[in-house]
């Protein structure tokens, strides 16, 4: 498919909202808000902290469960623990990544390591939710895990931009990870008067969320701030980031994927495409049929 070479203007700026999730650990939240309910085929993204703790007092989702989804969670700064009702533990550090394809049901739980907790620090990171078409959501779940050095990065030729692809392909590079719906997810770090110019498919809705610094987004180098999320019109064929060089660098995150284009329900952690689903996966979780976290599936790891 060939793809359009004009650039995509902005068709929509949002603030995040601070919000507590888990055991009270802080976040900014884009979506989904009243501003905001969500992005097809994103349904959430909460930037964790960042935040300091003192030894003992660092906070994370205890257990909790998932139906129809995806879960992506990337760690910039900090150490988590993972655990699922599916026999699935990890630990997560810096640069690294964990995917969850929640589908038929899961338990699990993300907490700050053992270490982290006896230490404290500071812990940063984001968590995504991407949702599953319908003939998905019922999947058998599945777990990857992919350590920071595991993950493509590239440069653009003159150095002004970095790039982590975390999932989908960019400048040439492809991730490792697999998803169910056709994404990208990238962490794109601008110096000072660095450019990227993305080819993005035109009926793929795509998104920035200015993280750090200051960036500016599509073809009217609309000023963007940490903190605030763009949502890119569908005009154009490539995507447009760039940090002026009087005003710093930028850190962000580009989303884009296709849309699923189907009926959402949701109810907490469940999201199917309708509410008699999500009622059955409440009795189902209520019932025990998502399983539970066992301690001895503490050490193991990897992709199920």
């Amino acid at each position: 498919m060939a793809v359009r070479a004009d650039p995509r203007s902005i068709r929509l700026v949002v603030d995040g909202v601070s919000t507590h999730e888990g055991a009270g650990f802080e976040a900014r939240r884009p979506f989904p808000t009243r501003a905001l309910d969500h992005v097809d085929p994103f349904l959430l993204l909460d930037e964790m902290g960042p935040t300091e703790s003192l030894p003992g007092e660092a906070r994370g989702a205890p257990d909790h469960p998932h139906r129809g989804i995806e879960t992506i969670t990337y760690l910039l700064e900090g150490e988590l623990e993972h655990r699922d009702s599916r026999g699935n533990a990890g630990t997560l550090r810096a640069g690294d990544v964990q995917w969850m394809t929640a589908g038929d049901g899961v338990v699990h739980a993300e907490l700050p390591s053992a270490a982290f907790q006896r230490s404290g620090g500071r812990m940063h990171g984001f968590q995504l939710w991407v949702n599953l078409p319908r003939d998905a959501k019922r999947v058998r779940p599945r777990y990857q895990e992919f350590a920071a050095a595991e993950l493509p990065v590239v440069r653009t030729s003159d150095g002004g931009a970095r790039v982590r692809v975390i999932a989908g392909e960019a400048l040439g590079v492809i991730a490792p990870t697999r998803a169910h719906t056709p994404l990208l997810v990238l962490h794109v770090s601008l110096a000072p008067g660095g450019r990227l110019v993305l080819p993005v498919q035109s009926d793929w809705n795509a998104l920035a969320w200015v993280f750090d610094g200051r960036a500016r987004l599509g073809p009217g180098r609309l000023p963007s701030t940490a903190g605030r999320l763009a949502v890119f019109d569908s005009d154009g064929g490539v995507v447009v980031l760039e940090a002026d060089a009087e005003e710093g660098p930028g850190e962000l995150l580009l989303l884009a994927g296709e849309p699923i284009g189907e009926p959402i329900a949701r109810y907490g952690p469940f999201v199917m495409n309708e509410e008699a689903e999500i009622a059955e996966a409440i009795e189902d979780y209520r019932a025990g049929r998502m399983g539970e976290i066992r301690p001895e599936i503490l050490g193991t790891h990897g992709l199920r």
